[in-house]
This record gives C-alpha cells, sequence and structure tokens, in this order.
C-alpha cells in the first residue's frame, strides 16, 4: 500500500493560487483565507518537499526551477481533485451514465453548442451521446426508445411537445444560377425547371419531407453542409434554415430568390421526452440547458417558450 502523502492538497492548492494571481495577498483573496493561512500553507509545503518553491521579488512571487516542476504537477493535482469532486456531486444527484439526443439538423448549431457545454460543466460524469436525424429519422428515434430526449419538428403520437423555436427556411441559390438571372420573380415553373438540392429524411422508411419538393430533378444528400455546398457551387436551390446559412446570406455566396411571399416557409421544433415520467435528473436538465440557449442565442424565435 503506498504511504500516505504528507503534502495536503489544500497546500498544493495555496501553492497554485500564489503563482496564478501574483502573490500571496491576492492568493489569499482568491481562495477566501487569511494571507497567514496561505504563507504557512505554502511554507509546510517547501518544507516537506526538500526544496525551495517559490523566491519573493519586491511583492510577487517567482517560481524556481523546482518550483515550476511542483507548480506544474501540482495544479494537475488541484484540477483533478476539482473534477473528481464534480463526479461525486453528480452521482449524489443521481445523474444517469449516458443521456441520449436526436436533434434535427435544422437546429441551429449555436444552440446545441452552448446547451452542451453548459452541461458539460455542470454533469461531467453523464457521457451524451447526440444523434443528428433528418424528419422522421427523430420520430423513430422516439418511437423506439432509441433516445431519452429529443428536439423534433413532428411530436409522434402519444408523445407530448414542448414548444421551442420557429425556424425560417429560405430559398436560396448561388448568385450565378439561372433562377437569379431571370430578371423578374421566380415562378413555380421556373423552380419545377431546375435541379433542387435535398436533405435526405434519416428514418428507415423515409416516409416525411419539409413541403418543399417541388422540382423532379433533385440532387440528394444527407448532411446539410454538404447540401450547402453544393447550392454555393450552383447544383441548384432549396429552402435552407437562415440561421444555418447567415454566414453565407452576408457573404453573398448565397443568394435569396425572387419568390415573392413564398421565399421563405416556417417549421416549430418542439422538446419531447422518451419517457417524461422517468427522465432522469442529467435528462431534464440538459432540456432546461437546450430551452436556455434558444433563448440566449435566438430569442425571437422563442417567442412562445415558456420562461
Amino acid at each position: 500500500m503506498e504511504p500516505a502523502p504528507r503534502i495536503s492538497l489544500d497546500q498544493w492548492r495555496a501553492l497554485v493560487a500564489v503563482v496564478e494571481h501574483g502573490g500571496y495577498a491576492g492568493a489569499a483573496e482568491a481562495l477566501g483565507k487569511s494571507q497567514s493561512t496561505v504563507t504557512y500553507a505554502v511554507q509546510r509545503l517547501q518544507a516537506l518537499a526538500g526544496v525551495k518553491v517559490l523566491t519573493l521579488t519586491g511583492r510577487r512571487a517567482t517560481l524556481t526551477d523546482a518550483g515550476q516542476v511542483l507548480y506544474r504537477r501540482g495544479r494537475a493535482l488541484v484540477e483533478e481533485a476539482a473534477r473528481l469532486e464534480a463526479v461525486a456531486a453528480g452521482l449524489a444527484r443521481g445523474w444517469e451514465a449516458e443521456i441520449r439526443l436526436a436533434v434535427e439538423i435544422i437546429l441551429p448549431t449555436a444552440v446545441l453548442v452552448t446547451a452542451l457545454e453548459a452541461f458539460a460543466g455542470e454533469g461531467p460524469t453523464a457521457r451524451v451521446e447526440v444523434h443528428e436525424s433528418v424528419l422522421s429519422g427523430t420520430e423513430d428515434a422516439l418511437l423506439t426508445r432509441q433516445v431519452d430526449l429529443a428536439v423534433t419538428s413532428h411530436v409522434p403520437p402519444g408523445f407530448l411537445g414542448e414548444f421551442l423555436m420557429r425556424v425560417c427556411f429560405v430559398a436560396v441559390s448561388a448568385p450565378g444560377h439561372p433562377l437569379q438571372r431571370l430578371g423578374r420573380p421566380v415562378t413555380r415553373r421556373d423552380l419545377q425547371a431546375q435541379r433542387q438540392v435535398v436533405v435526405r429524411d434519416s428514418g428507415p422508411y423515409r416516409r416525411r419531407d419539409a413541403g418543399t419538393l417541388i422540382a423532379e430533378r433533385r440532387l440528394t444528400v444527407t448532411h446539410m453542409r454538404t447540401s450547402i455546398e453544393a447550392i454555393k457551387a450552383g447544383h441548384g436551390f432549396a429552402w435552407l434554415p437562415e440561421e444555418k446559412i447567415r454566414a453565407e446570406l452576408d457573404a453573398g455566396t448565397l443568394v435569396p430568390l425572387d419568390l415573392g411571399d413564398t421565399a421563405r416557409r416556417y417549421g416549430d421544433l418542439y422538446l419531447v421526452f422518451s419517457d417524461p415520467d422517468h427522465a432522469g435528473p442529467g435528462t431534464r436538465r440538459l432540456g432546461a440547458l437546450i430551452r436556455a440557449a434558444i433563448r440566449d442565442t435566438c430569442p425571437a424565435a422563442a417567442v412562445a417558450v415558456s420562461r
């Protein structure tokens, strides 16, 4: 059995704080301790380690060569201890070991990333598995209980959905596409004569479309990013989520089609728990963070979200 460490975690924490806050006064304030307590902790660490760790230059503490090594190792030890405490806190709250989330690809990427970052800060014990899906693929994931939580545009029968946000789809093409050179508003007949770029329904039976299928000539892909790049390259037109192509619209690499009132279409997204009565605290927290991320990043689209 390994002997018990002589240097305590509090002493390592004091050393790290002194280095990172430029001296004993700053460390004492950061740690919420008296300066004498911090000074004594670092002195004890040096005595127990048997090497000089810090030298004072004026009021600033500077690491010795040996101190540099001990500081790096000590900081890693303090950070690991913090992670361990977070794991213990998550276990105490009863968080699930894994949370499975299905997200339709039309959800703005910033929303998903913001929610996942916030969740990682609160629940490092839980693994999150994200299924990026299209149309009926999200519904099927719920119906077959492949996921615990979903952001979907269609709530399956027997499930309850909470409105999250409204997504705006814009009809676009590349600036040099024939539809941009007509010199008049684009008609349905004009669209039917061109190629439409479509993202394939990810459900096994592909039983849904977004209500925008017009052209017989189609380029069907499996990822939203592929469709965006194909349209930028002039391979067709499509209705794409405005938030997903904002950078391209601003840069002029994608241009809205002159379709009058039909240039924009709208769809709603809902939050659905696979089993709301038995959803774990981690699953519920992730749902709450998705709601919060929408309010923070897309407030205008979340007009009906309850606060």
